[in-house]
């Protein structure tokens, strides 16, 4: 487990997920969010980004975190680990909203309100998005190791059985 994607609903629990997975394994962590937006809120332009994950992927050891769908592919194709969070919208909601107004390491900017559009985002996830992700995996996940939480239990468990392992 060298090279990690971790991906599933916004408010899931990723990025809380995977700098717990940086915690216990040491491994550089990159979260797509942070490569694909500006602090002023813009974004870089789809070839910076792409150069700028490349490099990542072209590196030994690392975590990326984000879903950016365009791009999944080739973060599958390049990984040897994958996390799928299936958490249920509802609770997804709940975690968006719990981290309004609150710094975080994963966006350059702290989140003023839970905007209608990101909302509607999560509530979809399941219908639009899941199934591409699943699509891709069956694609692209051949010889991968892919690990699915369908609570944040299940994650926390699986982040204590590493630290449990190390000792």
């Amino acid at each position: 487990m060298q090279k990690i994607v971790v991906i599933g609903s916004p408010g899931a629990g990723k990025s809380t997920f995977a700098r717990k997975l940086q915690g216990a394994t040491g491994l550089p962590l990159y979260y797509l969010d942070m490569l694909w937006h500006r602090p002023d809120r813009t974004n870089v332009s789809e070839a910076e980004f792409d150069a700028a994950l490349g490099a990542v992927l072209g590196t030994d050891r690392w975590i990326v975190d984000g879903n950016y769908l365009r791009t999944l592919e080739r973060r599958l194709r390049a990984c040897d680990t994958v996390f799928l969070f299936d958490i249920p919208a509802a609770l997804c909601m709940e975690g968006a909203a719990s981290r309004v107004g609150m710094p975080r390491e994963d966006i350059p900017w702290v989140e003023e309100d839970f905007d209608e559009e990101f909302r509607r985002q999560i509530e979809e996830f399941p219908v639009k998005e899941l199934p591409l992700v699943r699509a891709a995996l069956s694609r692209c996940g051949a010889g991968k190791e892919i690990v699915e939480f369908s609570s944040r239990r299940q994650s926390d468990e699986y982040i204590d059985g590493i630290l449990h392992n190390k000792k």
